[in-house]
């Protein structure tokens, strides 16, 4: 009984091993290389991982860290970034968190096409875009469109990319949570 109960303990260990490898070569390690190959993410920590671990059609984008020296844009561009490095996947959904809770959710395709436009996309678009293509948990649109005059909807877009970053982890964060 007790060789039996030692080869399932070690079984258990190998298995939560691999998983643990898993989402460090496929997610964690490419967003470590964002913050290291781009000097404008120094100060920005992110746990990247898949849906309890083992859900690969779910990403979580956990934001853990950022110094006083880090704006809403570099968390952005950080985001950005991650997503350009994962453009050849496909998720069903991206939930950004902030330590370790989860805050908002993002479509996958649309994760998708963040990655796939990083390059070639108006940062400006993609930024003032962003906070309509941003979720509640539940799936209902965090956020809303905006019609009119240009300069009336960029104006509404971009407080709502600060209203996005206040909920996702501003808010939090100025009082030392």
């Amino acid at each position: 009984m007790a060789r039996s109960l030692k080869i399932l303990l070690i079984a258990i260990l190998l298995a939560g091993a691999a998983v643990l490898v898993w989402n460090y070569t496929t997610l964690q390690q490419q967003a470590h290389d964002v913050r290291t190959t781009d000097a404008r993410n120094a100060g920005i920590k992110v746990f990247t991982h898949y849906g309890y671990f083992v859900n690969p059609n779910v990403l979580v984008f956990d934001l853990r860290a950022l110094s006083g020296d880090n704006s809403p844009v570099d968390v952005t561009r950080t985001l950005l970034q991650f997503a350009e490095r994962q453009k050849h996947r496909r998720f069903d959904r991206v939930i950004l968190a902030y330590k370790g809770t989860a805050k908002f959710e993002l479509k996958g395709d649309y994760f998708h096409t963040l990655g796939n436009d990083y390059e070639h996309q108006n940062p400006v678009y993609t930024l003032r875009t962003l906070p309509e293509n941003v979720y509640q948990l539940d799936g209902t649109p965090a956020f809303g469109t905006w019609t009119g005059g240009l300069l009336g909807v960029v104006g509404k877009q971009m407080e709502d990319l600060n209203a996005m970053h206040r909920q996702w982890y501003l808010a939090e964060y100025a009082t030392g949570g």
